[in-house]
């Protein structure tokens, strides 16, 4: 067993170390400090920069979604081990006075509470396809999408965050468009992070299905090439962190939420998500943690 230490807690604590996140009680969450934020706000002003070309839709939704909505995304299916849903009290005197004994005695108060109507966001997109549910007339819609999302998988690596954001340019419209969107940004996306002197790559990727079954989707995926993701050294140069995500969804999201064409035929629908946590911890790991020493040109591009 080897003796040396985690690269991932070395990198963190190297941030930590240098005023950018504060560490929280629960790993996984994080506080961001002044300079995490200029340069996360610079990259997010570049996404909607580029973007801009297209001319998209631009929204901004909370880190909440109706419960009714995520099951049409069938995330449960897939990522059960992720989720996280919104409990709150709905009794009475009683069933508060009951919940203040449990408190007080160190017990599991937890139980008092019930299921909300609600769940938190594990996709920026996911908001979108229930905003056009039942829409048939959709031949064409591109979005700028900012927000905040949810995966219960807490981690010593400062780019696998509990709570994070994405930044996604979405489409949804025809097949063919759909793909020639997700492809468009693939290139984008390359040309934006070597912009910012990382050295990245793509790669053909699946997401981490849960189970058996969820093995064979990771499989099908992986072969039918719905998904790449662009990679950088984050804090591991032997496994390099994906930090920009590619997805073609086919009708894997109009079906349930019932999108058409104005042809009468299912829309599909392709994001192109950028991870800006993970691209600002990739920014300093490559370019180091004073910003005051960064190339010109990176400063130029995102703190100006």
């Amino acid at each position: 067993m080897s003796d040396a230490p985690d690269p991932y807690v070395v990198f963190r604590d190297r941030l930590i170390e240098a005023g950018i996140i504060v560490p929280g009680a629960v790993r996984g969450l994080y506080g961001k400090a002044r300079p995490f934020v200029e340069v996360y706000d610079g990259i997010t002003r570049f996404v909607s920069e580029v973007g801009a070309q297209d001319s998209p839709e631009l929204f901004r939704f909370p880190a909440l979604m109706p419960r009714e909505h995520f099951l049409k995304t069938d995330y449960l299916r897939s990522f059960p081990d992720l989720v996280g849903s919104v409990h709150s009290f709905a009794g009475g005197n009683a069933e508060h006075a009951t919940l203040l004994n449990i408190l007080e005695d160190g017990g599991d108060w937890a139980r008092s509470l019930d299921p909300t109507e609600l769940m938190l966001t594990p996709a920026a997109c996911y908001p979108i396809y229930g905003m056009l549910s039942g829409r048939g007339d959709i031949d064409g819609r591109r979005f700028d999408v900012l927000g905040t999302c949810f995966r219960h998988e807490g981690s010593d690596d400062p780019a696998r965050l509990m709570m994070f954001s994405q930044h996604e340019q979405v489409f949804v419209g025809s097949p063919d468009d759909a793909l020639a969107h997700r492809n468009r940004w693939l290139e984008r996306a390359l040309e934006m992070m070597t912009d910012l002197g990382l050295d990245v790559r793509s790669e053909v990727a699946n997401d981490p299905f849960f189970g058996r079954a969820g093995r064979m989707l990771s499989v099908s995926q992986r072969e039918a090439a719905l998904k790449y993701e662009i990679v950088a050294t984050v804090a591991d140069a032997e496994r390099p962190t994906a930090i920009v995500s590619c997805n073609c969804h086919l009708d894997h999201l109009t079906v349930p939420f019932d999108i058409h064409t104005s042809d009468g035929e299912l829309a599909n629908s392709s994001c192109v998500g950028f991870g800006l946590e993970r691209i600002v911890g990739a920014l300093f790991s490559r370019h180091g943690m004073d910003l005051a020493g960064w190339p010109q040109k990176v400063r130029d591009r995102l703190l100006t």
